[in-house]
């Protein structure tokens, strides 16, 4: 199937390059710009979102939080995962994902699945690269009227790279101090004055301070763009990804006093707790995209997306399934293999009307969605030839996975239509309102352990939202906002439906945010939000038993958000926030929700010297929190934790720059996430990465 497409792709890149001039001349090559546009940023700063609210509006109108990543802070900062981004988000928490997957807690929601390309739904569970993304949008609080299911806690949204206007080339390599490495390259031609081509492609060798512990990850991505006349664009994108590495749980918990909550193990920071060569992670994967947009009258826009991706992922997980019995003592490994495949198709449109009635403006959007995603997932346990592991004699066991646990396929259907009004009421007052409606039908086959059952379930929700924003000058905005959001009972994944889940009703997310955000100049703004979710007929992994769930009741986490984006001094920039979260179970305070620390602050700092000289300084902190939720005395508390990272960039020429950054400057000892109560894992020792990249 590869060759197939690159045959396709540079089939049209041959007809491309003869096509005759469709429109004047765009613009020169010092005033190049995006022929599919994805939204405006500057240094640190983004302006606005295309994202939020499905229409191009300023983030200051914008009456829910929003925390943008830009592709100069992605760079400056060495990013090379979502973890590696998320970490500097307040509010924002990284799971361990099983050690095979993207996984993060918003606002006191767990989830493997609230991720986005583009604004459209990417949900598998896989390791997202960045390497061809132009900024990460991390929008807080339920946003089903935008994106439909889940996203209770809110949603990470990608946005891709696209073709510009003007020739370029683009590369860099990094290595770090355990021997990681990487490649990458961006190419950027136009054709001529009306289509362009953008090709971003990476290899990386993932080397890691645990023991045993690497791979690596290739891909590539060409993305064609066509302005078609003066009024419409159109967007070809086809992204291959390659990722084979180590599965790793981390290291266990351990008792300390009786009746207080268990602690990770320590003093085994790089101890493997599976098996070399067994634990692995593959995942093959094929994503198509088409987009158009473009003009159907003087008022009146459309855009609309289809999406292909084909998926093949296994993982084979040796890990610790309970807690050390000592410091010297033993620890009970399982085993498990899961191997699943999954074709999701998803096609949306949206029209976006402006005009006036009287003194009110608006800008009403309506939009429809269709999905259609199947799936395959077995699971098949483990036979270790010595479940208990030595830890002062530690010899890996052999395994054979021959014991069937599950083994489903399933259908989701999916239909969505919703209509958002953004209301202008003079220069001071506007309102957004708006609701949709989903249709979300499952069906699927239960064919273990014997006999076939067949599962379905039908849910229709109806999902409103509504914002107030009050502007007292131009540059300031106080807002109030509700939203609510659901998630079926066939869970993130929908690989299985019990017959008990299958009378449940959807669980329920309903958000209130009172904020204020303040563009302090063009280039620097500040934001302020108080916010309360609550979470109806809540479910949550037993931390006993983490393959089932148990059901909760209600939870409610309430908190408050600041943060700083842009520049102090046209030499100073700076990223930043401070977050406050107490999660509970409603009415019982001692029940806390897992991987939600109270307290979380962190700040990056970008000082340039000259035209030559530059650093960076940034700091992460983050308060105790429970690896799961904390029904019992048995939970594991992971503790507090401060990070310091630096960085030092010389510029060669204008072309060629240099860099080196320092993670965990004064070599802390931590805990950086948690998968449940026993995998944990443990944050990397000093580690620095020099990088040298290139662009004419």
């Amino acid at each position: 199937m590869r060759h197939s497409i690159s045959l396709s792709v540079a089939t049209v890149i041959a007809a491309v390059s003869h096509m005759p001039v469709l429109a004047e001349e765009m613009a020169s090559d010092d005033d190049s710009r995006t022929i599919i546009v994805t939204g405006v940023s500057e240094g640190y700063v983004a302006s606005n979102s295309v994202t939020a609210t499905k229409t191009d509006t300023p983030l200051l109108d914008i009456p829910q939080s929003i925390n943008v990543v830009t592709r100069e802070q992605l760079d400056d900062q060495a990013h090379h995962s979502l973890s590696d981004v998320l970490r500097y988000v307040a509010g924002t928490t990284v799971g361990q994902g099983e050690g095979n997957r993207d996984q993060i807690t918003l606002r006191g929601q767990n989830t493997t699945a609230d991720f986005f390309l583009d604004g459209v739904r990417d949900d598998v569970q896989y390791y997202r690269g960045i390497y061809n993304i132009e900024r990460v949008e991390i929008l807080k609080g339920p946003y089903a009227l935008i994106f439909g299911r889940g996203g209770g806690g809110g949603i990470i949204n990608r946005v891709q790279k696209s073709p510009k206007t003007d020739v370029f080339y683009a590369g860099q390599a990094s290595v770090n101090s355990f021997g990681a490495f990487d490649i990458s390259a961006d190419l950027n031609a136009p054709f001529n004055d009306v289509a362009a081509v953008r090709l971003n492609a990476v290899y990386e060798n993932l080397d890691s301070h645990r023991d045993f512990v690497g791979g690596e990850r290739y891909a590539w991505n060409p993305y064609l763009a066509f302005k078609l006349g003066a009024d419409w664009n159109l967007g070809l994108s086809y992204e291959y990804v390659h990722d084979d590495r180590t599965t790793d749980r981390g290291v266990p918990s351990i008792a300390t006093v009786t009746g207080q909550p268990n602690t990770p193990l320590r003093g085994y920071r790089d101890q493997f707790f599976g098996i070399p060569k067994i634990n692995q992670t593959k995942l093959e994967a094929q994503i198509g995209k088409l987009r158009l947009d473009g003009q159907l009258a003087e008022n009146l826009q459309f855009n609309g997306t289809l999406l292909y991706g084909h998926y093949d992922k296994i993982y084979d997980n040796v890990f610790a399934n309970g807690p050390a019995t000592g410091q010297n003592g033993t620890v009970i490994l399982a085993a498990y293999s899961d191997p699943t495949k999954r074709k999701n198709f998803i096609a949306q449109g949206n029209l976006v009307w402006d005009l006036q009635t009287g003194p009110l403006a608006h800008k009403i959007l309506v939009g429809i969605e269709y999905g259609d995603q199947k799936s395959k997932n077995r699971r098949t346990n483990g036979t270790l030839s010595n479940a208990s592991f030595n830890l002062a004699n530690p010899i890996f066991p052999t395994v054979v996975f021959n014991v069937p646990a599950r083994d489903t396929i399933s259908e989701v259907m999916f239909f969505s239509a919703y209509v958002q009004d953004q209301i202008s009421i003079g220069e001071h007052f506007d309102i957004v309102g708006g609701l949709r409606y989903d249709r979300f039908d499952i069906e699927g086959v239960d064919q273990f352990p014997l006999i076939d059952r067949p599962f379905a379930r039908k849910d229709t929700k109806v999902s409103p939202r509504l914002g107030l924003i009050f502007k007292p000058v131009e540059s300031v905005s106080i807002y109030g906002s509700y939203s609510q959001s659901f998630l079926p009972r066939s869970g993130d994944q929908f690989l299985s439906l019990s017959t008990t889940q299958e009378n449940l009703a959807p669980e329920k997310f309903t958000n209130y945010e009172l904020g204020a955000k303040w563009d302090v100049r063009p280039n620097l703004n500040l934001t302020f939000a108080l916010f309360q979710l609550d979470r109806s007929n809540a479910t949550t992994p037993d931390p006993q038993n983490p393959l089932t769930t148990i059901n909760v009741g209600k939870t409610t986490t309430k908190g408050l958000e600041l943060s700083v984006a842009g520049r102090i001094t046209p030499k100073w920039q700076v990223h930043g926030g401070y977050s406050y979260q107490d999660a509970v179970l409603a009415g019982n305070d001692l029940v806390r929700l897992g991987q939600v620390p109270k307290h979380q602050a962190n700040l990056w700092n970008r000082y340039e010297f000259s035209r030559r000289l530059a650093a960076g300084v940034g700091i992460i902190h983050q308060s105790s929190q429970f690896a799961a939720i904390r029904t019992a005395a048995s939970t594991t508390r992971l503790p507090a934790f401060t990070r310091v990272d630096a960085a030092v960039y010389f510029h060669l020429s204008d072309a060629i720059e240099m860099q080196v950054n320092l993670e965990n400057l004064f070599d802390a000892t931590y805990f950086s996430d948690a998968h449940n109560n026993n995998n944990i894992s443990t944050g990397a020792p000093i580690n620095g990465r020099f990088t040298i990249s290139a662009k004419f």
